[in-house]
């Protein structure tokens, strides 16, 4: 079963009701990775009747889901990682619900919130009423207008597409502009440099204005920022949540090093504090992103295709540095209950957390940066990075620094088990990398969000972990 045959009607199957009955042998299934996507394919499989293996290089399952408990005070946590879950992600709503995982409201917008642009301090909701309070160079048609309500002008054509032809519109958009980047598309609309400067600043999309416009076109027109929620207690709760299950089918500290296959199986080399091992398998799944697989010996070279795929598909960096403050003073203060500030900052975005409030205390994102403002944190320190941060934010709320208590910070592309926060495509990279992205290389077989076209997002490594476990578990009926 190849990738182009399974449909989304087919995927969401498999997540509700698990694979069709086993009509063939038995497979052992190596795969690499217990991030979501592994864990996900691992228990399709399972449930199935195969006999997967996982080996994670880390202590931990999750991947890219990380929740910091650490240096924080009991009662409160952190995301590292993946922090919300849009109401449209279906997939991943239905595996907390299949274990029970209690949902909370993530706030996304705020009225009360700031932005903070060239020295000047603004409510949100005083710049939704009038957005000529904003010091930007607009046209005269531009004036009066906010970010928003261009960026809705500039895709009504299609978003009606959309509307008319539904998921099969795809093809046509793509084909017209994969080749554009945020920022052409934007130029191309006839947009002036201050009407740009204007939404990538308050949308946060100013260090990814040189990306696909294809990846914040999906995003935008999916609803992915929508409704969203959070795991009450952290989002590590998901990933968590499968080990019961798959417990025992997984090897903690057991980096890939190199990877073999033959027509008859798989042949995973792995590394561990007690020395070098192999775990044969009549297949593989392998979950670890591009920037990490670079780095593995493939015996058996992979196709041209899938080699100029890993070598050239783009993953961004991220960067959050988060604060513990020992009163909750954006809500004693300044009335703000959840959202975020945005601001031309090196921090950039800051979120105020809806949950812990029982404790008094709070832990906020004070900085989330991505691409080259992520990048320039990392330059720094960790100590130096918290101190930035905390003049930074003191221009936005003074009582920063009489009410800090600690901080960390989680840099994505130093992380030398993810080499990035995320795939995203560069101007192209759908058209030219994406079906060697998921194509598989014999027995072995790829997933991770980057395998998806939901970059960045859990729902984007659910969907692959549960292709991969289709595409195996059809293998090895066909073998029977």
């Amino acid at each position: 079963m190849s990738a182009n045959t399974i449909s989304p009607q087919m995927i969401d199957q498999v997540a509700q009701s698990g694979l069709p009955e086993r009509s063939g042998p038995r497979q052992k299934v190596v795969i690499v990775g217990a991030g979501m996507a592994g864990l996900v394919a691992g228990y399709e499989l399972l449930r199935a009747g195969h006999e997967p293996l996982i080996l994670e290089a880390r202590q931990r399952v999750g991947g890219r889901i990380e929740t910091l408990r650490e240096p924080f005070t009991h009662g409160l946590y952190a995301e590292a990682g993946a922090m919300r879950i849009p109401r449209t992600h279906h997939l991943t709503l239905g595996y907390c619900e299949k274990f029970g995982l209690t949902l909370r409201p993530f706030t996304m917008g705020n009225p009360r919130a700031y932005y903070y642009f060239a020295g000047r301090k603004f409510r949100a909701g005083e710049v939704g009423q009038n957005p000529e309070l904003l010091p930007f160079d607009l046209t005269p048609g531009e004036r009066g207008k906010s970010a928003g309500q261009l960026w809705r002008e500039a895709i009504r054509e299609i978003e009606e597409a959309l509307r008319t032809h539904g998921e099969a519109a795809w093809t046509g958009i793509a084909e017209e502009f994969d080749q554009f980047s945020t920022r052409e598309f934007l130029e191309y609309k006839g947009w002036s440099e201050g009407a740009i400067e204007m939404y990538g600043l308050m949308a946060d999309q100013e260090a990814l204005m040189n990306s696909s416009f294809l990846e914040l076109l999906r995003e935008d027109v999916g609803g992915f920022y929508e409704d969203m929620s959070e795991i009450e207690g952290g989002m590590d709760s998901l990933p968590r949540a499968f080990l019961p299950a798959l417990g025992r089918n997984i090897r903690f500290g057991a980096k890939m090093m190199a990877m073999d296959q033959s027509p008859e199986g798989v042949i995973i080399h792995y590394q561990t504090g007690a020395g070098r091992f192999t775990a044969e398998g009549d297949y593989a799944i392998i979950t670890v992103p591009f920037p990490v697989l670079r780095h593995v010996e493939v015996v058996k070279p992979f196709s041209r295709a899938k080699q100029r795929a890993i070598r050239q598909l783009h993953y961004d960096a991220s960067a959050k540095i988060v604060m513990q403050f020992r009163r909750r003073f954006w809500e004693e203060d300044d009335g703000i209950y959840g959202g975020g500030t945005t601001s031309d900052l090196p921090i950039r975005a800051t979120y105020y957390p809806d949950h812990s409030q029982e404790t008094g205390r709070g832990v906020l994102l004070a900085s989330y940066t991505w691409s080259e403002d992520a990048q320039r944190w990392g330059s720094l320190s960790p100590r130096d990075r918290i101190e930035q941060a905390l003049e930074n934010l003191m221009l936005i709320h003074p009582q920063v620094r009489e009410e800090f208590e600690i901080g960390a910070t989680k840099m994505w592309h130093d992380d030398e088990f993810a080499g990035g926060a995320f795939a995203l495509f560069d101007p192209g990279q759908q058209t030219l990398l994406y079906q060697a992205i998921i194509n598989p290389e014999g027995r072995i077989y790829f997933a991770g969000e980057h395998a998806s076209l939901a970059h960045a997002w859990i729902q984007g490594a659910i969907e692959s972990g549960l292709r991969t476990a289709m595409q195996v578990h059809q293998a090895a009926a066909g073998a029977g």
